[in-house]
């Protein structure tokens, strides 16, 4: 099954979250905050060579190895963040547990941490906390790393963020992505709006025919990804709306022509 074109999706200031600790931050400007979005580029791919650490063991481990070949869900968080990246995580969890897919082996769950100020113990407490126990914890990759190789994965993917020095905190799109096997980006999504059915279909996509079976295929078929939204929509419902315009039209010209036929037509 070949994977749609990448979407791109932004973030306005209207859905961007912030880990900061006032609600007004005023170390940072309007201008600051315009650049804070997920807009992934045409064709972003995720450098897979990327070097980072497992929070989870302490081992070197690249972003491909994390990812494994397998589809995943990549998700930028701040592991010092109680705001709104707890919430992000905790949600993301409970739909990945919802989809039915084995993690580990259908999909991962990758999360990396932008800020170099949160250690791997502050890392590996957050994920534990807000995933609990049980397999999808076992088989995450809790990356932690320098800016370089962070900068790296996020400005490949449009992933942008900006720090509040006087907060020391961060203003971050609340948004995730789904990656292939090989790191493009097949979706953006927002984890706080994400539902189970969108992210299995969103992981069976990114599986390119190797995650899932047959009748989710046959539901893609039906679905096409709205990225305005950031879900699935039966495309059905497109194309009766559209068979209505064109149906109207239709008969709007039938009438307009018959009027004109009968004005020409002669008096009997």
């Amino acid at each position: 099954m070949r994977v749609p074109g990448v979407i791109r999706a932004r973030l306005g200031l209207a859905a961007v979250l912030a880990c900061l600790g006032q609600p007004a931050a005023a170390g940072l400007t309007s201008k600051d905050l315009s650049g804070v979005a997920l807009a992934p580029p045409p064709g972003a791919r995720a450098p897979l060579d990327a070097a980072f650490t497992d929070a989870a063991d302490g081992r070197p481990l690249t972003l491909g190895q994390a990812l494994g070949g397998r589809p995943a869900l990549l998700l930028p968080l701040d592991y010092a963040c109680r705001n709104v990246c707890d919430p992000m995580l905790s949600l993301a969890g409970t739909a990945l547990a919802a989809t039915g897919l084995a993690p580990g082996t259908d999909f991962r769950l990758v999360t990396l941490g932008f800020n170099p100020r949160a250690d791997a113990a502050t890392a590996r407490a957050m994920v534990a906390e807000q995933l609990g126990p049980g397999p999808l914890l076992a088989s995450a990759a809790v990356l932690t790393g320098g800016p370089g190789p962070v900068e790296a994965v996020t400005r490949a993917v449009g992933y942008a963020f900006a720090y509040d020095r006087d907060t020391q905190s961060y203003a971050h799109p609340a948004g995730a992505l789904v990656l292939t096997g090989d790191g493009r980006v097949a979706r953006a999504l927002s984890p706080l709006a994400i539902t189970a059915r969108d992210l299995r279909l969103a992981l069976v996509e990114a599986g390119e025919g190797r995650v899932g079976g047959v009748a989710d295929r046959l539901v893609l078929l039906c679905y096409g990804y709205d990225p305005q939204t950031g879900v699935y929509t039966p495309l059905i419902r497109r194309i009766l709306a559209a068979s209505g315009v064109v149906t109207v039209l239709g008969i709007g010209l039938l009438v307009l022509g018959l009027h004109r036929h009968s004005r020409r037509a002669p008096a009997a």
